[in-house]
């Protein structure tokens, strides 16, 4: 194992498996837990004082300006393209539209590699970087896979990405010029985890899948203190969030929880309520929490325009529901003309051409409003979390229904 510096701000004391608890060192190379093949989960230690003057470096506008909460120990190895910091606007005309209090959308398709997967590969790749890793592999619905052979060609590691065939073509021409090795793959992210398995048998590179390293966690939880910090320590009432792998859903919630242990939000401040949102076509954490079945093991989805929706068999699954019975929350399925629809309307209403997996969230929203679970009065969040451009291939030429 590479030695490392200890950077002070740093206050990563363990990891835990996320089933049993187990502690893990978080100075060696980790996967999943030896104990139980779930998660690895980062802890820090909460018990010395940190107020967000003294947490947050203010002259960072990235998402390193909450390192003292970050897993890396030694600068040197940061691997950053300026991921983080995303404008949380305002939608003014749909909150006219169905009078809503407060409508609000934060944009992961303003990060580096246009979506959110930039926040867990910049901090995935640094500490691989740290422990010595010289290449790494994913396999990736698009938006992981582009951000993965980004940040490995910015730090000088090897990246090989395996896909589905029918990926649109941005997200394959991006991992091309990033100097990836690319293969492509008849099926889902799950036909494509299992060549990884195949081409990755002598563990020669690191597998960076999600949530079977502990780190891309930590990158996607700093979300969660943003939006805090933008809304100047006083969170929305309900946050929706497109769940496939489920990564950047637990991390939010992480941040939540860990920003109450530091005394950074009100003791007496409820947490939002979480909705998972999905495609009809690929739902298995819906099937889940519907009690359709004890867990997504053997369930089989379909492609969907939203590309970064279709996992089957997230590992993060228990992890999601327990972020969903902890805050009161649900989750929603969306079809693929409702995602049109939702694209139409936040273009034509608000100048904002999101992902299919941003649309599924606002109409989710309309969904749980109509239905009478959201109120008119509550602070609303979306995530969109990525650039709309990446999917004209899928979405091209149905701008009008």
């Amino acid at each position: 194992m590479k030695r490392v510096a200890t950077l002070p701000q740093s206050r990563i004391h363990a990891l835990h498996c996320a089933q049993c608890q187990t502690s893990y060192s978080p100075f060696e190379l980790q996967s999943v837990s030896p104990c139980c093949q779930q998660p690895l989960v980062a802890d820090y230690d909460m018990s010395w004082p940190l107020t967000p003057g003294a947490g947050i470096n203010l002259a960072d506008s990235s998402m390193w300006r909450y390192g003292a909460l970050l897993p890396l120990l030694d600068e040197a190895n940061k691997v950053t393209l300026g991921e983080g910091l995303t404008p949380l606007l305002t939608l003014p005309r749909l909150a006219a539209r169905y009078d809503l209090h407060a409508l609000l959308l934060k944009d992961e398709g303003q990060n580096p590699t246009g979506s959110f997967k930039a926040r867990g590969l910049s901090m995935a790749i640094s500490k691989a970087k740290e422990l010595g890793v010289s290449g790494c592999i994913i396999p990736t619905a698009g938006n992981a896979g582009v951000a993965m052979a980004a940040y490995c060609a910015r730090g000088g590691l090897s990246a090989t990405v395996v896909m589905p065939r029918h990926t649109p073509e941005a997200f394959k021409e991006e991992c091309y010029w990033y100097g990836a090795q690319v293969e492509l793959v008849d099926g889902l992210i799950n036909d494509c985890a299992a060549r990884v398995r195949q081409l990755n048998a002598g563990g020669e590179l690191l597998d960076i899948s999600t949530l079977k390293e502990p780190y891309r966690l930590e990158g996607k939880k700093t979300m969660g203190y943003e939006i805090a910090e933008q809304l100047n320590w006083q969170l929305p009432d309900v946050l929706l969030y497109p769940a496939g792998g489920g990564t950047g859903l637990i991390g939010i919630w992480k941040a939540f929880r860990e920003m109450k242990a530091l005394g950074w939000l009100a003791p007496e401040a409820a947490l939002p309520r979480m909705v998972a949102v999905q495609a009809e076509n690929c739902c298995p954490l819906l099937e889940t929490y519907l009690g359709h079945q004890p867990n997504c093991h053997n369930y089989t989805g379909r492609p969907t325009l939203a590309n970064g929706l279709a996992v089957p068999r997230p590992l993060g699954e228990p992890l999601m529901l327990e972020v969903l019975r902890e805050s009161n929350g649900t989750v929603v399925a969306i079809s693929e003309e409702g995602m049109l629809e939702g694209m139409r309307e936040l273009g034509q209403q608000e100048g904002l051409f999101v992902a299919p997996e941003g649309a599924a969230v606002w109409m989710a929203a309309r969904k749980l409003l109509a239905e009478g679970w959201l109120h008119a009065d509550e602070r609303i969040l979306l995530l969109n979390t990525g650039n709309g451009q990446k999917y004209m291939s899928n979405v091209a030429g149905r701008a009008w229904a």
